[in-house]
């Protein structure tokens, strides 16, 4: 007898309605009986009506991979029962991928057979994604540990002074012997290698370190399995703390073969000083009283002096120490001096021989010193840490670089974001204004009105392309096209837009060379640059050159901007301005995003950003010239493509063509955009062509209608980005309702992304929004099937 499902509460109450994870029931066969709110949401549905009818009716359209199901119902035959299986799914309601922890069980009839399963649902995507992140971060963090000797390391440190390993880099290997998964595995593995003699010195750093003190230094001694003693030096500081502990991280340093050099300087002077030459370190020997001070040759060396180069005075070699270091070094010495240390030890920087700095490593200690304590005689060595401190500060610069690309990831998010609702405005604002201008006649009074207000719009989608570019929104078109006919168009917009008193000049060859190139990036680069070079006017009025000639380049050149020209074939195409010219402490940064030296107000700081990344993108170079007072000058290179110029006149141009009103008559468009005024446009464009148009304000809307309405419909063209479904979404539940009905996706940008997404879900084509007449009518014109 197949059991009954149980009724619609048996068994929940309060608890499956807030349970704050997805919980469910499903009879045996699969079928989905009930679910809570949370599951319900986690799938992207308002109601648990709505979610049973898909689930029920896709069934099996959760996991991304096929296998997994499988192994679900294979933990349920065995077990009766699945614990924290982890799986990337796809929401049911959005098709979006994320991560969930399942558990569940069998639940069986008094006679044991089964009544339903009951689960539940936990979604697990942030922290897989923080795991990921944490993992990412690790491995950035591992590859400059390997750059730095010895061992670097992270460790917590609870108030009780229980510590937790959270990173120790390959380096301990080097010190200790063993991998660095051991110690993170035995936080006190580390404390059994020290010298019994510093246990002491160890329980005293420890309590520092739980008192909050930040940086912490010392020497310290360790015992190896093997009997070898080997000295440390350990450095330290405090990153953070909280009521769980403190956060450190430090270095440690193998100096055993350093500190045997001194205790061999105590026991004999002359083999202390051998064994500190040996090893390649300096040696310096102050006669406190008079002043004079001993410096061998491995010192002078060091420095890049000769023997006789150099005052034998301890002032000699002060007088070269970085200024910033002076007075800490100056402050050690006196500690030492005074008895508050029982070394010297300082680390400064000194200017070498040709101007250079080195950083050094200096310690040294008094021997001798007179009835009263004043210090007669002092001796010690200096170390080149140079490749120390320049791999400390490479770690630090690849940090900073880390956090700037997250900044700048994010503010491209959010600039695609804004540009994405500002090309839904400027097509809505050209689309009326192209009907406005053909409904008051070529005459009218407010023709001259109606021009201002389209440059005005134009500017404005000049400055979308560019936030658009930046935030890489837009996927380049690459095609083997003459460059000049590219700069052509551009300038010839540029020309109604320059303000008076700014002259433009062009020099274009009779015939161009030919490029692989973006047509709109193209012109988007030269109205950048023209912007900017009558921007650096300042109002004065001036000259604007553009120059477009072919060279070859026999061998690789480097250009001002860092990157570097390989030899070949190069359309040259130059902007130069008579405007101020800029200064050499700015010229280094005029290509950095949101950086610019214009008054507030007169400037993005994305135009030369944008110009870069467009020109690096088509294989290209760019080289700047400027001098204040005399003007700029960019010359940007493109790789010539097939060796061949093409015509600069003579080209043949293809009109579009509008089909007649009474060839549309028959034809119907449902159109959909969640946007009114682009319903207004489309229905008012299309219908003086004779369509008949059909609008919907969201996808949802025209599914209803789709499915209870049986008119013809020749072509669906909904925009993608829309609350609720998608442009992707309607077109996965049109290809269920009218199979066969040719579907069009309008967006304000195009990715790749989205053309692979709307191939999979078989839109015929993948269209920018227009924002002319004859541009969307010839788009629509173009996908209607022929009769």
């Amino acid at each position: 007898m197949t059991p009954s499902a149980p009724p619609a509460d048996q068994g929940f109450g309060t608890l499956f309605t807030f349970l704050p994870i997805g919980a469910y029931r499903c009879a045996p066969d699969g079928t989905m009986l009930h679910a809570n709110p949370a599951l319900v949401r986690l799938n992207g549905f308002a109601t648990e009506a709505d979610f049973l009818a898909d689930v029920n009716r896709l069934a099996g359209d959760w996991y991304l991979d096929p296998g997994r199901r499988q192994h679900f119902q294979q933990q349920l035959a065995m077990h009766g029962q699945v614990r924290g299986l982890v799986s990337a799914v796809q929401q049911h309601g959005t098709g979006l991928k994320r991560w969930v922890s399942e558990n569940a069980h069998l639940v069986r009839d008094a006679q044991g057979q089964p009544l339903y399963y009951e689960g539940t649902v936990e979604d697990i995507t942030e922290q897989v994604h923080s795991r990921e992140a944490l993992q990412r971060s690790e491995e950035q963090m591992r590859q400059v540990a390997s750059q730095v000797p010895g061992m670097v390391f992270a460790v917590h440190i609870a108030p009780d002074g229980r510590r937790q390993y959270r990173f120790v880099s390959d380096g301990v290997r080097d010190i200790y012997g063993f991998e660095p998964g051991d110690l993170l595995r035995d936080p006190d593995l580390i404390r059994r290698y020290r010298h019994p003699a510093d246990q002491d010195q160890l329980e005293r750093d420890i309590d520092l370190m739980r008192r909050g003190h930040e940086d912490l230094g010392g020497e310290f001694r360790i015992v190896r399995p093997d009997g070898q003693i080997r000295w440390i030096l350990r450095r330290s500081t405090s990153v953070s703390s909280d009521e769980t502990g403190v956060l450190r991280v430090g270095v440690l340093l193998d100096i055993t073969e350093q500190r045997e050099a001194e205790v061999a300087l105590r026991e004999t002077e002359a083999r202390w000083k051998l064994a500190l030459e040996s090893a390649g370190d300096g040696v310096w020997d102050w006669n406190l009283a008079t002043g004079e001070e001993y410096l061998s040759a491995s010192m002078l060396a060091m420095y890049g002096f000769n023997e006789d180069e150099l005052p034998r005075l301890a002032e000699a070699l002060d007088q070269r120490t970085h200024p910033e270091d002076r007075e800490q070094m100056l402050r050690d010495r006196l500690d030492h001096f005074e008895g508050r240390t029982p070394i010297y030890r300082n680390e400064h920087r000194v200017q070498c021989k040709g101007g250079a700095w080195k950083w050094v490593l200096t310690r040294g200690m008094v021997i001798s010193r007179d009835v009263g304590g004043k210090p007669l005689r002092m001796v010690g060595t200096h170390t080149d840490i140079t490749e120390l401190k320049e791999a400390e500060m490479r770690r630090q610069q690849l940090e900073g670089q880390l956090r700037e690309s997250q900044k700048m990831e994010a503010i491209g998010t959010l600039a695609g974001g804004v540009a994405h609702d500002f090309n839904n405005l400027l097509a809505a604002i050209l689309g009326n204004l192209s009907l406005a201008r053909e409904d008051v006649g070529d005459g009218h009074l407010a023709q001259e009105s109606l021009a201002e207000i389209q440059r005005a719009a134009l500017r404005a989608r000049q400055l979308v392309q560019q936030i658009l570019a930046f935030s890489r929104r837009q996927s380049p078109t690459m095609e083997q096209q003459a460059l000049g006919p590219l700069v052509e168009e551009a300038l010839n917009l540029m020309r109604s837009l320059l303000p008076a008193g700014v002259r433009l000049n062009t020099r274009m060859p009779v015939t161009g060379p030919m490029v692989r190139a973006d047509s709109t990036q193209i012109q988007q680069v030269v109205m950048n640059l023209c912007t900017n070079a009558w921007q650096a006017m300042r109002g004065r009025g001036g000259e604007i050159t553009v120059l477009l000639k072919t060279c070859d380049v026999a061998q690789e050149e480097s250009l001002s901007t860092g990157g570097r020209l390989a030899p070949g074939r190069y359309a040259c195409l130059s902007v130069a301005d008579s405007g101020q010219g800029i200064a050499p402490e700015h010229l280094h940064r005029i290509f950095e995003p949101f950086y610019t030296t214009k008054p507030a107000g007169e400037g993005t700081g994305l135009g030369l950003s944008v110009v870069h990344g467009i020109v690096t993108a088509h294989q290209g170079g760019i080289d700047v010239h400027s001098q204040l007072g005399e003007g700029t000058r960019f010359d940007l290179y493109f790789p010539v493509a097939g060796g061949t110029d093409a015509p600069a006149q003579g080209a043949t141009m293809v009109e579009a063509v509008i089909p007649q009103a009474d060839t549309c008559a028959n034809r119907h468009i449902v159109y959909v955009d969640d946007y009114e005024a682009m319903l207004f446009l489309a229905s008012r464009m299309l219908g003086k062509q004779g369509y008949r148009v059909t609008t919907f304000l969201s996808g949802e809307l025209a599914l209803a209608w789709l499915a209870a309405n049986g008119d013809r419909v020749d072509l669906l063209v909904t925009d993608q980005n829309m609350p609720g479904l998608s442009g992707i979404d309607v077109a996965r539940e049109v290809a269920q309702i009218r199979p066969g009905l040719r579907v069009a996706i309008m967006s304000g940008y195009v990715s790749d992304e989205l053309r692979e997404q709307a191939r999979l879900c078989g839109v015929h084509e993948v269209l920018a929004k227009q924002d002319r007449v004859d541009d969307l009518v010839e788009a629509v014109r173009s996908l209607l099937p022929a009769d």
